[in-house]
């Protein structure tokens, strides 16, 4: 079985990496498309899902790095634990950002205009984002690597705010409910936090196990 592993390791590489660069193209378009519809509508639920996604570009790009190391177990080991440091503070900046930006909305209750563009780009964030999700967990998990689950987990996270996101510009648009916008990006905040924290714990709980 040890002999299997070894030489099935530079194939989940492969693969892993091809899925990091789809997931970086993807996001880079997807992110840069957010960022333009949500500062033409006043959208901070667009803007703050454009922001993720350039985290999320930042977390594969920490993958990426973990991937090429992973033929070096003493290198893998010091990578593992970085990107998981960099993975999980990319969460937490993202977290404090929507958290002050959508209060802001609230308090001067900043009315967002309605967004076709952004419509469609969430549509199709829950679209791409659970099957690119999906296909990089099944990567880590074969390679054993929390580094790489959380980046996986970062790109479910994108498509738990799409979702989100597509609830309160849909809100707006439809039903002119303003405030459902930044409310949305509110309830983005516990999870994104969450998987920041747990990031960090991981990379805690590997130096302890080591």
């Amino acid at each position: 079985m040890t002999t299997g592993d070894v030489i099935d390791r530079p194939g989940l590489v492969r693969r892993g990496l091809r899925l990091n660069y789809l997931t970086i193209a993807y996001n880079v378009c997807e992110g840069v498309a957010s960022l333009i519809a949500g500062v033409i509508a006043g959208s901070i639920a667009l803007v703050g899902f454009g922001v993720d996604s350039m985290v999320e570009v930042g977390a594969s790009g920490a993958a990426q790095w973990r991937l090429r190391s992973d033929l070096d177990p003493i290198r893998r080991a010091h990578t593992e634990r970085v990107a998981s440091v960099i993975i999980g503070w990319c969460f937490l900046a993202l977290a404090a950002y929507v958290t002050a930006d959508s209060l802001k909305t609230l308090w001067f209750s900043e009315r967002p205009e309605r967004s076709i563009a952004g419509l469609v780009i969430l549509t199709l964030s829950v679209i791409v984002m659970p099957i690119l999700a999906r296909a990089k967990r099944n990567v880590a998990n074969e390679l054993s690597s929390n580094a790489l689950r959380s980046d996986a987990r970062q790109t479910s996270l994108c498509a738990y705010l799409s979702v989100i996101a597509l609830a309160g510009v849909l809100l707006n648009a439809v039903a002119g409910l303003w405030w459902a916008d930044p409310v949305a990006a509110l309830c983005m905040v516990p999870i994104i936090a969450k998987e920041g924290i747990e990031g960090l714990h991981a990379e805690e709980l590997e130096d302890k196990c080591c």
